[in-house]
């Protein structure tokens, strides 16, 4: 019996599988809706057999988005956007979810593909950002601290993102705590250096995760929450995995169902060996140290590599990112070089089925 290809169940939410798809930004949107790109783009990897797909890092406010190109769920404008999309998810058999983000001071960027970087000039359709303390990302505007009515206002935008996305028909909502945005910036000593309730000790500092979590979950009561974390910023007196097990224990106390364990993005100059599975290790220790459901991500690319993570008790789901886009069918591929027969093939593309 495969464990890659048994089901998973969060609520009573059913996963036909555990690998899943991870949020990946196209940075395609207008105005922070969806294309026809995202439509076809997420579709795909349902028809391939995954268990989960999770729509990208999906801004609650306009100022959270990433760069003028990402998208958001922060008006039913962009809920009705969603809408087909997730219903394409649903009808080929996946999960669909969305990760609910704000970007903080890493927002308001040239997107990657642009021969332009750092921030986008207002002038050039760019905007102020907001952070915990007025500190810049390398190369990047300096932020605006955010004062009470700015933090209460984020929070309320999380809770009416989780609302809208569930209409939307998502049933799988992350909240995005990792890779240097916002969220993370105010876990991070090296980015939030305030003295109000919201700074200081590793409680304060984990608060504005915690009232955004009880947010989703109250927006979203049937909803998977999952919540991403960097372990560790890798980086000197930064976040470390430690916090991380702490703040995941204090979130699934607040609601958390699961948590996507990656690691790094607060600072430029972190350091980090990157490697086939590098970052299970610190899945497997949040899973073993909190007593928390999590995925683990991180170059993982071949059948064999991810059923020896789950066997070995170091995660309980794959979640799989640049393996998806050289292969949207990767879990069709993964179940035949598993030997493992699965019912939910295509039929349009069954001559293909490989033959044992």
């Amino acid at each position: 019996m495969s464990i890659l290809f048994s089901p998973l169940q969060i609520r009573d939410i059913v996963f036909r599988n555990r690998l899943w798809v991870s949020p990946m930004c196209q940075y395609s949107a207008v105005d922070g809706m969806p294309q026809e790109w995202h439509h076809v783009h997420l579709a795909q990897f349902a028809s391939g057999g995954a268990g989960l797909v999770m729509a990208e890092a999906t801004a609650v406010l306009p100022e959270g988005r990433i760069s003028p190109e990402d998208t958001g769920i922060y008006s039913d404008a962009h809920r009705d956007a969603w809408a087909p999309i997730a219903a394409a998810i649903r009808a080929r058999g996946a999960v669909p979810g969305i990760q609910l983000a704000h970007a903080g001071r890493k927002a308001s960027t040239w997107r990657p593909f642009d021969p332009r970087s750092g921030s986008v000039p207002i002038a050039d359709g760019g905007w102020p950002t907001v952070a915990p303390s007025a500190i810049a990302y390398d190369g990047f505007a300096t932020p605006r601290a955010l004062d009470a009515d700015g933090i209460d206002e984020i929070v309320a935008a999380f809770g009416a993102a989780a609302q809208r996305a569930v209409a939307a028909g998502f049933a799988v909502l992350e909240v995005h705590g990792a890779h240097g945005y916002l969220l993370h910036q105010f876990l991070s000593p090296l980015s939030n250096r305030r003295h109000d309730e919201y700074g200081g000790s590793l409680e304060n500092r984990a608060r504005l995760l915690l009232r955004v979590v009880d947010a989703v979950r109250a927006a979203a009561p049937d909803a998977a929450v999952l919540v991403r974390l960097s372990a560790t910023d890798a980086a000197d007196d930064g976040w470390d995995v430690a916090d991380t097990v702490h703040v995941a224990r204090m979130a699934a106390q607040h609601g958390a169902d699961m948590f996507d364990i990656s690691s790094g993005g607060l600072v430029a100059h972190q350091r980090i060996t990157v490697g086939p599975g590098y970052q299970v290790g610190y899945a497997a220790r949040v899973r073993r140290e909190a007593g928390v459901a999590v995925s683990a991500v991180g170059m993982i690319d071949d059948a064999a590599q991810a059923e020896q993570i789950l066997a070995a008790g170091n995660a309980d789901a794959i979640m799989a990112g640049r393996e998806w886009l050289r292969d949207p069918h990767f879990a069709l591929r993964a179940a035949g070089e598993l030997g493992v027969d699965i019912d939910y093939w295509p039929a349009q593309y069954l001559r293909a089925r490989p033959r044992r």
